[in-house]
């Protein structure tokens, strides 16, 4: 098992890096967070998993273990491959998904390529009790949010007081 890889960074693409350690380019899949967070030529360190299926060994990387754990509890789930695993982190960092799932929000993660509501339903319910909404992010993610800072200004309150009662 590959479990972490410091190298620097030969190549980037869409969903994929190439990370060149001790002269071995190892070609990663990642988050698009993890892909805008780097540069060709920058330095890195990713957090790995392997995934071997009959075909082919293909590597997901992830900037922190927190992340890298919450992708294999989400490929855990009946239906969710490393695809859709990699779609619903590149639409939400890991503590946003996390609190999604915790709060049973099956809406958010549809947001993301390749999850249907029917999909995002069953990642609610197999996942719900396994994640800990006391990592909720500081502001509640997404349209949500801004919709409750235009109801509070309609009712008179300033954009400033209206993003402070939100966080």
């Amino acid at each position: 098992m590959i479990a972490r890889l410091t190298g620097t960074v030969l190549d980037l693409g869409a969903d994929s890096l190439v990370v060149d350690v001790g002269g071995v380019g190892y070609l990663v899949h990642a988050p698009v967070s993890v892909i805008a967070a780097t540069s060709v030529g920058s330095d890195i360190t990713l957090h790995t998993h392997l995934v071997v299926r009959e075909d082919s060994m293909t590597l997901y990387g992830f900037l922190d273990a927190h992340e890298g754990r919450l992708f294999q509890t989400l490929t855990s789930v009946s239906g969710v491959g490393p695809k859709v695993g990699l779609a619903l982190l590149s639409v939400m960092d890991a503590d946003e998904l996390s609190f999604a799932i915790a709060s049973g929000n099956a809406a958010s993660l549809a947001r993301a390529t390749g999850v249907g509501q029917k999909l995002a339903a069953r990642v609610v319910v197999e996942l719900k009790d396994k994640m800990t909404s006391a990592a909720a992010p500081a502001t509640t993610p997404g349209v949500e949010s801004e919709e409750i800072v235009g109801a509070l200004m309609a009712l008179g309150y300033s954009q400033a007081e209206a993003t402070d009662a939100v966080a």
